[in-house]
């Protein structure tokens, strides 16, 4: 091959959220067939990157208006159908399933969370790092800095 094109230099990649999945920002993304994404599951090794916004599949906008007190009322401010995602040794905000300590290794949990990576973790399901100073108490604070791999 004398040359090829390059795609993505730098900064978020976006994707379209799989039929029936919403997208929710911090989340961890993972890929589903068709090219499309959703929430990461626990463990993992299909996870892309980080949500920066909340969006919707295309099919699923409501474009139907319905009847309140007699007078047809749409929503005006839809969500998007499209969503940016971080990867690639960037530092971003996310969401956690459990307490994490200052440099712990993460894994992806249930609906696109983290947690601790525990002693013998698979490397395939590493997808970062807690870097959030004092750590997080998942009790108080479930959101919390992580840089994503």
């Amino acid at each position: 091959m004398s040359g090829v094109t390059q795609v993505t230099k730098t900064g978020p990649r976006t994707y379209v959220p799989a039929s029936g999945v919403a997208v929710t920002g911090g989340q961890l993304v993972e890929g589903r067939s068709g090219g499309r994404i959703g929430p990461a599951a626990a463990a993992s090794v299909k996870v892309l990157g980080v949500a920066l916004a909340d969006a919707i599949a295309p099919e699923d906008v409501v474009t139907t208006p319905a009847t309140v007190n007699g007078r047809p009322v749409l929503n005006s401010a839809l969500l998007p159908t499209n969503v940016a995602v971080a990867y690639g040794n960037v530092e971003t905000r996310v969401s956690y399933s459990a307490n994490a300590n200052f440099g712990d290794l993460l894994v992806a949990t249930a609906n696109g969370t983290v947690a601790p990576a525990g002693a013998t973790p698979d490397a395939r399901t590493i997808v970062g790092r807690c870097t959030e100073p004092a750590g997080v108490v998942f009790a108080t604070n479930p959101v919390g800095l992580a840089r994503i791999l």
